[in-house]
This record gives C-alpha cells, sequence and structure tokens, in this order.
C-alpha cells in the first residue's frame, strides 16, 4: 500500500554527518558517491527537509562520474514548511520538484501515489521521522574510515529515549566501495 523507503545515510564510523563547523562535502570516497548516484537513477523519489535544502542547495539530481546526468532523474521532495528559494538548485528543471507542507513523513508518501521506492537522504531529522513513523524499510549507511568525534550526528529520532526502544535492524550486506563500506539493513518486517 506504500512504496517501499529507503533511508540513506553517509558518515563516519562514529556516525558523523559533519563537522561541528557544519563542513560535509566528501564524506565519502568517489566509489561510494559513484554508486549513490548510480541508484538515484533508478528511484522515483528523493526526500530531503528544507533545512538540508536551504543550507546545502542540493542538486538531488543521478549524475555519472563525468558530471552528466543519467536520462532518469527521481522526483525531487522537500519536507518542511519553509519557503525555498526562487533560484536554487532543486528549481532548475532538471526534474520534478514537489515541496510536501508539513514534518509529517507520511504525507510525502500520499504526495507521490505512483512511486515504488522512495530514498529519504537526510538530513538527520527527516530520517529520524520516518524512522519514528515506522515508514523505513531499509537502511543503507555509507561509512567512511573517519572518526570527526564531535559533530552532527546522522539521525535524530527524539522519540527513541531508552535502548530498548533502539530501532533494530538486520543486516542484509556489506559491501566495499574503495575504502568505505556499504552497509545495507532491513527494519522489521511490515
Amino acid at each position: 500500500g506504500r512504496p517501499m523507503v529507503t533511508a540513506k545515510i553517509a558518515a563516519t564510523l562514529d556516525g558523523r554527518i559533519a563537522a561541528p563547523d557544519r563542513t560535509s562535502k566528501w564524506i565519502t570516497g568517489p566509489q561510494a558517491r559513484e554508486h549513490a548516484h548510480a541508484q538515484r537513477a533508478r528511484l522515483d523519489a528523493i526526500v530531503i527537509g528544507t533545512g538540508t535544502a536551504l543550507a546545502d542547495d542540493p542538486a538531488l539530481t543521478a549524475r555519472r562520474p563525468d558530471g552528466s546526468l543519467y536520462d532518469h532523474q527521481p522526483v525531487r521532495v522537500v519536507l518542511g514548511t519553509r519557503e525555498l528559494p526562487p533560484d536554487g538548485r532543486l528549481r532548475d528543471g532538471t526534474a520534478p520538484l514537489v515541496q510536501v507542507r508539513s514534518h509529517d513523513p507520511r504525507e510525502v508518501l500520499e504526495a507521490l501515489p505512483d512511486a515504488l521506492w522512495v530514498l529519504v537522504e537526510g538530513g538527520p531529522g527527516i530520517i529520524g521521522a520516518f524512522l519514528a513513523a515506522g515508514l523505513v524499510d531499509k537502511v543503507q549507511a555509507y561509512l567512511a574510515p573517519t572518526i570527526l568525534g564531535d559533530g552532527h550526528p546522522a539521525v535524530l529520532d527524539r522519540s527513541v529515549t531508552t535502548l530498548a526502544q533502539a530501532h533494530r535492524l538486520h543486516r542484509e550486506s556489506v559491501t566495499e566501495l574503495g575504502d568505505d563500506l556499504l552497509v545495507t539493513l532491513t527494519t522489521a518486517l511490515r
């Protein structure tokens, strides 16, 4: 009754997606990024929050290593109530843009009635909201052999207050991508 939802995380070994100064570009290496972009070319939609849209001005396109675009581009979805800049890269016409003016991840899936595979790419609050709502089927964690110590966490889920409430996942596979690892996990069966 809903699309498969995959949460994608690219993080350091200690679960950080950005340094304290918010620098975050190229946490993972080129092979991991190439893999992630090839996957985007197979997705129906990719989801971020307005915080990520405003802070990073992402394109959310599926690009080959040479920078050219794949033929298929996922629908770009932004969840949140803040306005997006009219000149942002999400509005470049490369792929459709859907803004869901809400904080409810269920409304994202309702806005994508024909989608079969949706990727939730960030930031930490959006991934946490999808997890808390029980809407994540898989987690793909691209792990870089890096430790930041302090920094911004990959997931924020305030519904988890004790270890007993933690989201327990099942390892599906581990793939080496250069120096990085892609750990694919599934959640409990729906």
